[in-house]
C-alpha cells in the first residue's frame, strides 16, 4: 500500500512540474497571414526554443491594421506585412528596431534582397525594421478553356462578354491601384481627387462585371470552379494560381501590359514584443532554407533566398507603396462595394 502511496505522490508531482514547466515557457505572438505559420514549422520553432507560439491570421491588410492599431496597441509580437503597411506601422511607432547581429540568415537571401536601402520600408533612420520573406506578383488568373489567347490588359475585368465571371479582391487599397494603372494612371499610389473621383465610375462599373469579391485564396479556388469564373484579379498572385492548379483547374497567369502590382511581405518586430530575442529568433528561422523552402512547395509563393521567375523581364513591377489616403480609400472602397448609388458619392 505505502508503494502505491509513494508512487501516486510521485506521479502527481511529476504531473506538477510538468505543468509549471509549460506554464514558464515563453509564449510568442505572431501575426501572419495564411500558409507563412504552417502547424509544423511552428512546432519545430516551438522545440528547438522551448517556447509556445500562438499564431493568429488576418485575411486583408485593413484587418491587420486593425489588429495592429489596436486602441491598446498592438498583442503581438512578430507580424508579417508588405513593405507599404512596414512604412505605415514605422510612421505609428508601432514597431521596434531588429538587431542584424541576430539575423544570420539574411546573408543567405538574394542579393536583390539584401540591398535594404533600395526597397523602401526595411530600413528607417539608418536601422533595420523588416526583414524580406515572400513575395509576388498581383497578375490576371484565367481560365484557359475561355480564352484563345491569355488576357493582356488590366480592362478585361471591365469586358462585358464576362459578365458576372469576374472576381475581385474585396479591398480598397489594391482597387484603386489597379484600376488606376488600368485607367493609365503613372503613379497609382499617390491619385489626386480627381483622380479618384474617376476610379470611383470605374469601380462602380466594375462592381457590376464582378460575381462577388473575395478575400482568402481558398475562398477564391472555391468560387472559380463553383461558378466557372473566366478571370480574376489575382491579389495573392501564384499562390492562388497554385492553388487553382492543384484543385484541378485549368488556369493560365497573365502579367498586364500596363505594369503588375507586387507585394513583399516582411517580417517586423512590434512595439509590444515581450521577448525581443525570441522574436528575433522566429524572424531567422524563417529564413532557414527547410522553412523558406516550404513558401513554393506548399503556397506556390516565391521566397527570398532561390531564383525565381516570377518577376518576368521587361515587365513594369510596381512594389506596393503607402498610398495617399488609406483611409478615404477604403472609406469611398465601402460605399462602393455596398452598392451605393454614383451620385452618392
Amino acid at each position: 500500500m505505502a508503494t502505491r502511496i509513494h508512487s501516486l505522490l510521485a506521479g502527481i508531482i511529476g504531473c506538477l512540474l510538468c505543468c509549471q514547466l509549460a506554464l514558464a515557457r515563453d509564449v510568442l505572438r505572431v501575426l501572419a497571414w495564411p500558409g507563412y505559420a504552417d502547424r509544423d514549422v511552428v512546432q519545430a520553432f516551438e522545440q528547438r526554443y522551448q517556447a509556445s507560439v500562438e499564431v493568429t491570421f488576418v485575411d486583408s491588410d485593413e484587418a491587420l491594421w486593425a489588429h495592429m492599431h489596436a486602441p491598446n496597441g498592438p498583442r503581438f509580437d512578430v507580424v508579417a506585412a508588405n513593405t507599404a503597411e512596414m512604412q505605415r506601422y514605422y510612421a505609428a511607432g508601432l514597431l521596434k528596431p531588429l538587431d542584424p547581429a541576430l539575423l544570420p540568415n539574411t546573408r543567405r537571401q538574394l542579393p536583390r534582397f539584401r540591398q535594404l536601402a533600395a526597397i523602401p520600408g526595411l530600413q528607417q533612420r539608418g536601422r533595420l525594421y523588416a526583414v524580406p520573406y515572400t513575395y509576388s506578383t498581383m497578375g490576371i488568373i484565367y481560365d484557359k478553356r475561355q480564352f484563345s489567347r491569355p488576357p493582356d490588359s488590366m480592362n478585361v475585368l471591365w469586358d462585358r462578354r464576362y459578365r458576372h465571371k469576374v472576381l475581385d479582391f474585396n479591398s480598397g487599397q489594391h482597387n484603386f491601384s489597379f484600376a488606376a494603372l488600368a485607367s493609365g494612371i503613372s503613379q497609382p499610389f499617390q491619385l489626386s481627387a480627381a483622380q479618384q473621383a474617376m476610379l470611383v465610375q470605374r469601380l462602380i462599373a466594375l462592381r457590376r462585371n464582378v460575381l462577388t469579391y473575395y478575400t482568402l485564396p481558398e475562398e477564391a479556388s472555391e468560387l472559380f470552379i463553383r461558378h466557372r469564373i473566366a478571370v480574376m484579379f489575382g491579389n495573392y498572385g501564384t499562390q492562388q494560381l497554385n492553388s487553382l492548379r492543384q484543385a484541378g483547374a485549368d488556369v493560365g497567369y497573365a502579367i498586364p501590359r500596363e505594369g503588375v502590382l507586387a507585394w513583399l511581405d516582411c517580417w517586423a518586430m512590434t512595439v509590444a514584443a515581450r521577448k525581443p530575442l525570441l522574436a528575433q529568433q522566429w524572424i531567422n528561422y524563417m529564413l532557414e532554407p527547410s522553412v523558406s523552402a516550404l513558401l513554393p512547395t506548399r503556397q506556390g509563393l516565391a521566397n527570398t533566398l532561390s531564383p525565381s521567375n516570377e518577376l518576368t523581364a521587361g515587365a513594369r513591377v510596381l512594389w506596393l507603396q503607402p498610398v495617399e489616403d488609406a483611409a478615404r480609400r477604403e472609406a469611398l472602397w465601402q460605399k462602393i462595394y455596398s452598392g451605393d448609388r454614383p451620385g452618392s458619392f
